[in-house]
């Protein structure tokens, strides 16, 4: 229908515009909304919301790119090892957790605690590092690419390519988001453009609804090329406290949402 696509347009540039600048992009939100108001069947919402990661990445990475902040072995690393991840949590989505219910229930059980720990680590902060003070004192090169590699199984299963986890995760070791957000973005951009091919190759095999809706997956994902730039341009001149904050509050609220509408 006419009306969501115009929908997953609005959508996708407000909530990349407010995500971009933190390095999530804005998938970990726009999913509900697709589940709940645009119609998106399971498990097909998935993959449509890797395709909005992959058409809406660029505009944040270009302008994170003129600046200078993609270089440096955080990125790199965050990559490679998000890759693999991700093709295995499309399989187990498509098999082992089709169903909206079982869906629902994983929402909540993802947001819930990552909109609390954004609130908590923005009220209780470790300490704001310069950006080579941070990349010192960064996980070591094993535990980063461990975390890398669940989170990767984490995007595919969800649909966010991983971004929004690995933030929270490594701005809680006191990384600056300066740091954090090109290379997360990075990521996410990365494993989604592999998970949509996943689930393309998996929709051959497969009799439901694994494809991605490929009209709304582009609008929301314009939107959300142009809102990621936007976020990625502003980023130096918002105050981070209070980004964080919004962010963490909105995932709490959504998550709540779907743990009740699974309990009752």
């Amino acid at each position: 229908m006419e009306w969501t696509i115009w929908a997953g347009l609005a959508a996708g540039l407000l909530i990349s515009t407010v995500s971009a600048p933190v390095g999530v992009s804005g998938a970990v939100f726009l999913l509900p909304l697709q589940l709940s108001v645009l119609g998106v069947p399971s498990p097909a919402i998935t993959p449509t919301n890797l395709l909005f990661n992959v058409v809406a990445g660029p505009g944040a990475l270009w302008r994170y790119r003129r600046n200078g902040a993609l270089r440096g072995p955080l990125a790199r690393r965050l990559v490679i090892w998000t890759l693999p991840g991700v093709a295995a949590g499309a399989v187990v989505r498509v098999f082992v957790l089709p169903g909206p219910d079982v869906f629902r229930l994983l929402i909540a059980a993802l947001l819930l605690p990552l909109g609390l720990w954004l609130c908590i680590r923005t009220r209780h902060p470790v300490g704001t590092r310069s950006p080579s003070e941070a990349a010192a004192e960064a996980p070591s090169p094993t535990a980063l690419s461990v975390l890398a590699l669940c989170v990767g199984v984490v995007g595919g299963i969800y649909g966010i390519g991983g971004g929004s986890l690995l933030g929270p995760i490594l701005a809680a070791r006191g990384l600056p988001l300066a740091l954090i957000a090109p290379a997360t973005l990075a990521a996410t951009f990365t494993t989604s453009a592999a998970g949509a091919a996943v689930y393309t190759a998996l929709a051959l095999v497969s009799t439901g609804p694994v494809a991605p809706d490929w009209w709304l997956g582009l609008a929301c994902g314009l939107g959300g090329l142009i809102g990621g730039y936007l976020g990625a341009r502003l980023q130096p001149h918002l105050a981070e406290t209070a980004l964080r904050l919004l962010l963490g509050t909105l995932a709490t609220a959504l998550g709540a949402l779907y743990a009740a509408q699974t309990l009752t």
